[in-house]
């Protein structure tokens, strides 16, 4: 099997200046083998003394600083498009990655031309336990992390198929986020944060893109280190840890994500799946988190554009 050249490679990370793990995340990049082409550190902190806090080299390291939060979403849009590879891979700051991750993860893309995804084995800081290997569609319509949680016991030690990649050490085909992007756009700006990796596995499927695990390729997690107050970090229940405005995009995002990728059939198929789910999330809501039923009416035109737009059969859009 021929090699890929690393070289082609455009590394991407965004970052909010909320952790210490940054540093870390920049020395595991800075002593990949091969090197890759570049990478680019999107700066939402908002903090112009944040960047010089760090130690990396800035010959090598692309930043940009902005005068407004872009969140994960509309960060990873700019890193796109000031990056020059063909594989673009897309890290949150609380990653580490072992050194020759990327030379092991590009054998993922060499199967076929039409694998535009590939995950590496995602483990958490522990080395022991399973941040994800993979990202799949569970039959409520949401997003699940193969593995998640559990003890790394060389279960999923066997490469495959998968349907999509974790955004946190989420890399891709430049041609495929090509082929899929929106207005322009690659990633969806009214996503922020969550659902945004199923979303793009979502929309990569129905165009006949594949996803791929490499499980020979390592990397390193701090779950919700970014976005939970400190005693959610590596719990399983993320909405338990967050704040309003984050539980709100959860909630958004999963509703968005059905209605632009979901086909009427397998929408009528899932439906008393999807109906079970927001059962237990609504009466979660109800009886812990009421504030958040009013803050949900008020961003509801966001849903209702993207019927509107689904209903007159625009692209990417439902029904």
């Amino acid at each position: 099997m021929p090699e890929m050249s690393t070289q082609s490679v455009s590394i991407i990370i965004i970052t909010a200046g909320k952790n210490s793990h940054l540093q870390e995340c920049l020395d595991s990049v800075g002593q990949l083998s091969p090197a890759p082409l570049e990478t680019i550190l999107i700066d939402n902190s908002l903090n112009s003394s944040f960047l010089k806090s760090l130690n990396f080299n800035r010959n090598f390291v692309k930043t940009y600083s902005g005068s407004n939060n872009l969140f994960y979403c509309d960060g990873l849009n700019k890193g796109i498009k000031m990056s020059k590879g063909e594989f673009i891979l897309c890290l949150n700051d609380d990653v580490k990655l072992e050194r020759d991750f990327i030379q092991q993860a590009m054998r993922g893309f060499l199967i076929n031309e039409r694998i535009g995804m590939v995950s590496g084995k995602i483990l958490r800081l522990d080395g022991q336990t399973i941040d994800s290997t993979g990202l799949f569609l569970t039959l409520s319509r949401t997003a699940k992390e193969r593995g998640y949680g559990c003890k790394d016991s060389c279960q999923f030690n066997n490469k495959g198929y998968i349907f999509g990649v974790n955004g946190a050490v989420a890399f891709y085909r430049k041609k495929m986020l090509d082929d899929i992007k929106e207005a322009q756009l690659y990633f969806d700006s009214r996503f922020r944060m969550f659902y945004e990796d199923l979303d793009i596995a979502w929309r990569a499927q129905n165009h006949g893109w594949k996803g791929y695990y490499i499980p020979s390729a390592l990397a390193y997690h701090a779950r919700g280190l970014s976005v939970r107050i400190n005693k959610g970090l590596n719990k399983k229940a993320a909405r338990l840890y967050l704040n309003d405005e984050l539980h709100l995009d959860l909630i958004k995002n999963r509703y968005l994500t059905i209605i632009k990728n979901e086909s009427c059939a397998g929408f009528i198929l899932h439906l008393p799946f999807i109906l079970l789910y927001d059962l237990l999330i609504w009466s979660f809501i109800i009886f812990f988190k009421f504030s958040l039923i009013k803050k949900f009416i008020s961003c509801s035109g966001i849903l209702k554009s993207a019927l509107i737009k689904r209903a007159k059969g625009e692209k990417h859009a439902l029904i």
